[in-house]
């Protein structure tokens, strides 16, 4: 029987809610999962390894990687590079594996042009409030960049209707379970199944 191809599951949100966390957390609980790791010319958080959390790149590097179209998507944000290698994505998925990119809100939008088959999950904070409390506990950003990322954060809640699922980060292991179950639910949707049933009944 034919393979079947991967789901890709696009999981993003505003800066700030949580979505390297909940990345970080399904990685060490869900077992059949690809996990892309996207490519950013932001400086190191601590903690965060080259080729574990991201592929940390120079702008130049960056840039070359556009002209040689080596990416599914890529957006600036707040002053740097954001985006996914292409060739993984494609050949895990034509392998029969899901997929999992958690990527910054415009590069989901441009990802939902080129793959609209896939399934789209914003990660949205329990409120605004606590949004800016989770940006100035990581003690990384001025407080003119806490400004920008929460005007940025407000544009982007507006996008939720591009998506397919909204998951809200109150509490980190509840917001991988509702993902876990999202990827269930979409792995017994009828579409899915039925094309698998229907080369089974063919008369050969």
């Amino acid at each position: 029987m034919k393979k079947e191809r991967g789901i890709l599951f696009v999981l993003s949100g505003p800066s700030g809610v949580g979505k390297g966390t909940v990345n970080r957390s399904l990685r060490k609980q869900w077992d059949g999962l690809e996990f892309s790791i996207s490519v950013t010319t932001r400086k190191p958080r601590e903690g965060e390894e080259d080729g574990v959390d991201y592929f940390f790149k120079s702008r130049d590097e960056f840039e070359k990687m556009i002209e040689q179209n080596e990416l599914l998507e890529h957006a600036e944000y707040v002053g740097n590079y954001y985006g996914t290698p292409l060739q993984y994505v494609e050949k895990t998925l034509a392998d029969g594996k899901d997929v999992l990119l958690e990527i910054e809100v415009q590069g989901a939008l441009q990802v939902r042009k080129l793959v609209p088959e896939g399934v789209f999950i914003f990660l949205a904070p329990p409120s605004l409030d606590e949004l800016r409390n989770r940006i100035v506990g990581r003690g990384t950003e001025t407080e003119e960049l806490i400004d920008n990322r929460m005007k940025v954060a407000k544009e982007e809640l507006e996008m939720m209707d591009h998506y397919d699922y909204v998951v809200e980060n109150d509490e980190i292991q509840a917001a991988c379970d509702r993902i876990k179950a999202i990827s269930i639910a979409e792995h017994c949707k009828k579409d899915r199944i039925k094309q698998q049933y229907l080369r089974i009944l063919e008369v050969k």
